[in-house]
């Protein structure tokens, strides 16, 4: 009982026989930086940047401290978010006792060797694999099983990582760690890389992997066409060719999706709630099936004593209470009628505790005889009719009925004689965290539907599932009796209580459901791994198994289900937000894709230089984009993120093509000046982004009416104070007039053209059979 010495200690950790952390890991502050700074679009600027520097067009290169800007502003709100993750893990580190050179000391459960002495007590996790080596105890194995039994383990009996003490005290030698431990050779199946589920995140891809094609071909044409032009320098070449291609370059988007992101990993961690997979904020806010367990998410994993019941004339409170005093049970059911019943003074001979195999424990006391507490088939060899109907009666009502019986024979062999004397019944059931109801009920109003797996007795879970306010709950199905796959995945869509369920049974669930659904599973046993890992967003409580924690998405550090409408909402505000801000960096994008391709072959000069490009991006895009981003909205998602961005920036974009090209047809009829062309062309960008902004803002509150008038205000400051830093030209009263018409025109022309792209996605969706999730504003 010395344990290891320090020496033997450091020995096993330099040959790695240490209980490795298998868990989850942020990225490396080198990581971060690293991928904020190496991106396609980084490089593209960078390349823009030096060939403007290479034909000395220096004030030009203004974009650079925006992309710069942009580029700390990523880095520093991912690394908050990882210094919120590191913190909150490590305040979730399990420790454990241990003997080391004679004494007990505390170390980190990953800081376990192989031989360790450790000490468990009632109510801890079993961090590996052992064998008890001194005293006796009583183990739960549900988190390995899915099953609530209790299994004794006495000297030389072996003890599974994954599972928890419910009584007694031990001190076992620890024999496998790491990838070894029972509970890491379960969670191995599910080490495989999980596709992230982001509608955002895949339609920001597109966006780029489009862009990316065209990007580089049109450069080439744009270039050689403006080289060609009457009077051209290179230095004019380079400098239309690169403030087209930065235009067409959507660089804030993937920044703000990114630090939208990050702020609701930090909002949810103020919160309890600790996120491990970034974009997985997003999928729960899609989620239309919620698969959940019973322990642990809507029950407590405690008992409550509802009512015992006489069943002679004899007394039986005193004997009760003597009976709990003698046992020290430390199960759920036992600490329930504990609470109520307690008492020790009469003198107690012999004990006999509770074994899952007998279904029953019992005491001896002196000049009393022996009182058993336990199930009433296991305790009586023949039940009465009317003891019968009152065990099924409030068997359906959920609860747990046990017996309380007396006898003055002796007990051989621990097995009860035939003449048990009952004296009463003990109503028990299980206690409901009391957000269950209330969570049940949010997720019903969003039109979620909801599924509960459990390895528990499908009538039980049945039955708690209709006490939460869980619709269909009495469509269950008990999935031990079904013999293949397919009876299985027919179950899946018609059955919401599944019983009896193997852990691949649980993830063939998922598979199938996944099929037609966006599914999101709860879970807190090594049982529940392989399902974690197949759903799309998996969330497991922090006082579950750590394999359980580690394939998650999400943990829920307060391990309380009602920490999921939060999450919801974070994912409606990211969702939503990102939705209206990207609609203005894709209308940059759609207008100047569309004059690049028509100045590729219009014998003009392109009317934009690349610093006016950063005003308008800056002014007109990046600020509003950012704000709006980060408001409060939580309106329900529905599908169609690229359509519901489209239906602004393909309008958008349209206009703001129409618009320039009106101003350049018109510098030609006026007879003004390449650079009155050019401060025209800028000042009306700002005129069709008020119109498009306008719409987006729509309602307006406080915040956006001073957003909005501010932007105005600072746009109209840099035209008229900062004109010589943007090549800005003094312009003609004709000028101004064009600018009061065409901006007068736009807002006809844009709900036009938004009513006509929307009716156009309209229908091309009715043809394919598809719900539009697109609206016509008026």
């Amino acid at each position: 009982m010395e344990g290891l010495t320090s020496k033997e200690v450091e020995e096993r950790i330099k040959n790695g026989q240490v209980n490795h952390d298998a868990g989850l890991k942020t990225k490396t502050v080198g990581q971060i930086v690293l991928e904020n700074s190496c991106t396609l679009f980084n490089l593209v600027n960078v390349l823009l940047a030096v060939c403007l520097f290479l034909v000395q067009s220096y004030r030009n290169m203004l974009f650079i401290g925006v992309v710069l800007s942009n580029l700390l502003i990523g880095i520093v709100q991912e690394l908050r978010a990882k210094y919120v993750m590191d913190k909150l893990s490590l305040l979730a580190e399990a420790h454990v006792p241990v003997v080391r050179d004679g004494r007990e000391q505390e170390v980190s459960l990953h800081e376990i060797v192989k031989d360790d002495l450790i000490h468990l007590k009632s109510g801890m996790q079993i961090c590996a694999d052992a064998v008890v080596v001194e005293g006796e105890c009583e183990v739960n194995e549900s988190l390995l099983t899915g099953e609530s039994v209790s299994i004794g383990k006495q000297k030389g009996d072996s003890l599974l990582s994954g599972s928890f003490l419910v009584s007694g005290s031990v001190y076992a030698k620890v024999q496998k760690v790491g990838e070894e431990s029972y509970v890491n050779q379960i969670a191995s199946s599910a080490k495989y890389m999980k596709k992230v589920n982001s509608e955002i995140k895949s339609s920001v891809m597109k966006i780029i992997k489009m862009v990316s094609i065209a990007i580089f071909p049109t450069a080439i044409l744009l270039f050689l066409n403006q080289m060609t032009l009457n009077g051209a320098s290179l230095q004019n070449a380079v400098v239309n060719t690169v403030a087209a291609l930065l235009g067409m370059i959507p660089e804030g988007l993937v920044l703000l999706t990114s630090v939208v992101m990050a702020v609701s990993v930090v909002r949810l961690a103020r919160k309890k709630t600790l996120v491990q997979q970034m974009y997985c904020v997003e999928t729960l806010a899609r989620v239309d099936v919620f698969c959940l367990d019973k322990t642990g998410t809507l029950t407590e994993g405690t008992m409550r004593l509802v009512e015992s019941e006489a069943l002679s004339e004899l007394e039986f409170d005193e004997a009760l209470a003597e009976l709990m005093g003698a046992m020290k049970e430390g199960n759920a059911t036992f600490e329930a009628i504990n609470q109520c019943y307690h008492k020790e003074e009469w003198t107690v001979k012999e004990v006999i505790p509770f074994s899952s195999e007998r279904k029953w424990s019992g005491a001896v006391f002196e000049n009393q005889g022996i009182y058993v507490l336990g199930a009433p088939e296991f305790v009586l060899s023949s039940i009465e009719p009317d003891l019968q109907q009152l065990i099924e009666n409030h068997t359906a009502n959920g609860e747990r009925v046990l017996l309380f019986a007396h006898t003055n024979q002796q007990i051989r062999d621990k097995k009860l004689p035939d003449t048990m004397l009952p004296l009463a019944f003990l109503y028990i059931e299980d206690i409901i965290k009391e957000s269950a109801p209330k969570t049940i009920a949010y997720l019903k109003k969003q039109n979620v539907e909801l599924k509960i797996i459990s390895g528990d007795n499908p009538k039980a879970v049945s039955d708690i599932a209709r006490r939460v306010g869980i619709a269909n709950a009495e469509h269950y199905v008990d999935c031990s009796v079904l013999e293949n796959e397919k009876q299985l995945k027919k179950a899946a869509e018609t059955n919401t209580v599944f019983g009896r369920v193997s852990p691949q049974q649980k993830q063939l669930l998922v598979q199938t459901l996944k099929k037609k659904h966006t599914v999101a599973m709860t879970g807190d046993g090594v049982n529940d791994v392989l399902a974690l890992k197949e759903s799309d967003c998996s969330i497991a409580m922090q006082n579950g198994s750590e394999a359980a924690r580690n394939v998650s998405d999400v943990v829920l550090l307060n391990s309380d289900f009602v920490s999921i409408p939060a999450m919801i909402a974070e994912g409606r505000r990211a969702i939503n937000n990102l939705q209206r801000s990207s609609s203005l960096f894709l209308v940059k994008t759609v207008f100047s894709v569309i004059l690049a391709l028509i100045f590729c072959f219009l014998n003009r000069k392109y009317p934009y230089q690349p610093i006016q490009m950063s005003l308008i991006s800056s002014i007109c895009i990046g600020i509003p984009s950012f704000i709006l981003a980060l408001e409060p909205n939580y309106d329900r998602v529905t599908p169609g993120f690229l359509r519901k961005v489209f239906r602004i920036a393909l309008p958008g974009g349209l206009l703001m093509a129409i618009n320039i090209l009106v101003c350049v047809a018109l510098g030609n009829i006026l007879h003004i000046t390449a650079g009155q062309v050019s401060t025209l062309t800028t000042i009306m960008a700002g005129c069709v982004f008020a119109v498009i902004l306008f719409k987006i803002c729509y309602p307006f509150d406080w915040l956006r009416r001073v957003l909005y008038i501010g932007l105005i205000v600072l746009f109209c400051l840099a035209v008229c104070f900062a004109g010589p830093v943007f090549y800005f030209k003094k312009l003609s009263l004709e000028c101004f007039l064009v600018i009061g018409i065409l901006e007068g025109v736009n807002v006809v022309i844009f709900n036009a053209l938004q009513k006509l792209i929307v009716l156009v996605m309209e229908y091309h969706l009715k043809r394919q059979g598809k719900s539009t999730g697109v609206e016509i504003e008026e």
